[in-house]
């Protein structure tokens, strides 16, 4: 099969595409023909370095992707031969990742996807799962009125969407008029650069936050008593907290890697994901599409920040 493959962590410059062997199904495991593969920041982290040496030879990048499953291993029913599905955490303790024809992972990691796009497919995974944890991981929202930091991102763009299913009114910050277009699905659209932000939020019960650091201000100013903040990404290392006014509202702040999340809660969002894909609750943000042979142009396009998801064609 074709596929991108690094052999070292560095720029995307260590990432190459040609011919390795196509992988065979173990027990346990599907093989997915992948139509679709979507790029994720983790992936040229990983890629990077930042998260450590490379545990495999080599490496097939991406997390995500969608396709249909053409191979079964024992201990699987045959009849999931020809479903469509999505694929999560394709490349995590596994060389073989989503940019590529094929990928090899454990069944209970392809997911059917139904009637639903391969495009929205290959979005979901990391950004979808990461939203439903950090909104619905303490129960119901229902009533709620939940803030979503960086509307305008993949995770923000499936936790707004998740939000408004689950019956919270959803408020959302962005930073430029472009962005606030992305966001459109939010009840309330606040640039976080201008003056009177809080004002304008007013005051919320629940903040999915990507930015914790630059945005703690903000978010202690907005968090009614008995809030919850969770942080789901660590672009800035550190955070200063005011202990006392978080201590007096009794907030409480969480933290949270999909990667890493027990097992319980990642199934509850595998389900919650799957209920609102197969009523239409979610969408795909605006596609910048690339060939697999460009697959280091499309990491760089995740890193230099591209508005919209990024996704690699494998078909």
């Amino acid at each position: 099969m074709i596929a991108a493959t690094y052999s070292e962590t560095g720029s995307s410059d260590v990432l190459t595409v040609g011919e390795i062997e196509t992988p065979q199904p173990g027990p346990g495991e599907v093989r997915v023909k992948l139509a679709v593969a979507g790029v994720n920041p983790t992936d040229w982290k990983f890629r990077a370095g930042a998260t450590g040496a490379l545990n495999f030879p080599f490496q097939v990048p991406g997390q995500d992707g969608a396709g249909v499953i053409d191979a079964v291993g024992d201990g699987v029913a045959k009849a999931w031969k020809g479903e469509r599905v999505w694929v999560y955490l394709a490349a995590w303790q596994n060389p073989y990742g989503t940019a590529a024809e094929y990928t090899v992972v454990p069944v209970e990691k392809a997911v059917p996807l139904g009637d639903a796009t391969f495009e929205l497919g290959a979005s979901l995974g990391v950004p979808a799962l990461t939203a439903y944890h950090c909104l619905f991981s303490d129960g119901p929202i229902e009533g709620k009125r939940v803030l979503v930091a960086g509307g305008a991102g993949a995770v923000g763009h499936a936790a707004i969407e998740l939000a408004k299913w689950g019956g919270a009114e959803v408020i959302t910050t962005v930073s430029s008029p472009e962005k606030a277009e992305l966001a459109s699905a939010a009840d309330v659209i606040v640039n976080y650069r201008e003056d009177g932000a809080a004002e304008k939020i007013g005051k919320v019960d629940r903040i999915v936050e990507v930015a914790l650091g630059p945005n703690l201000e903000l978010d202690l100013a907005v968090a009614n008593d008995h809030a919850t903040i969770v942080s789901y990404a660590a672009d800035q290392p550190t955070a200063e907290l005011p202990v006392r006014a978080a201590m007096t509202a009794n907030l409480t702040l969480k933290f949270m890697l999909l990667y890493t999340i027990p097992e319980p809660a990642k199934h509850d969002a595998i389900g919650g994901v799957s209920k609102a894909v197969n009523v239409g609750a979610l969408t795909t943000q605006p596609l910048h599409r690339f060939p697999l042979a460009e697959t280091s142009a499309a990491h760089d396009a995740v890193e230099a920040g591209a508005v919209g998801k990024v996704v690699i064609d494998l078909q």
